[in-house]
């Protein structure tokens, strides 16, 4: 009977172990996954940020060039 609950108690520490290893484990899995996401999106926010900065000049350019055009008709 004295084996049986040994075994008892050495299976549910077993579990308790296993299931924090595994908490573990998948939580840092979890953390280095959204670390590599998140610069991924940084990488593209200023990427996105250069080009409407590029758009931003090209429209200002051709206002002023259209102004100009219109200067010149009267």
């Amino acid at each position: 009977m004295w084996l049986t609950d040994r075994l008892r108690g050495c299976r549910m520490f077993g579990f308790l172990l296993g299931s924090t290893l595994a908490g573990a484990g998948t939580y840092y899995y979890i953390l280095e996954e959204y670390k590599v996401s998140n610069e991924l999106l940084t990488e593209d926010i200023y990427a996105l940020q250069a080009a409407v900065q590029k758009i931003h000049a090209y429209v200002a350019t051709l206002e002023d060039k259209m102004e100009a055009m219109e200067k010149k008709k009267k």
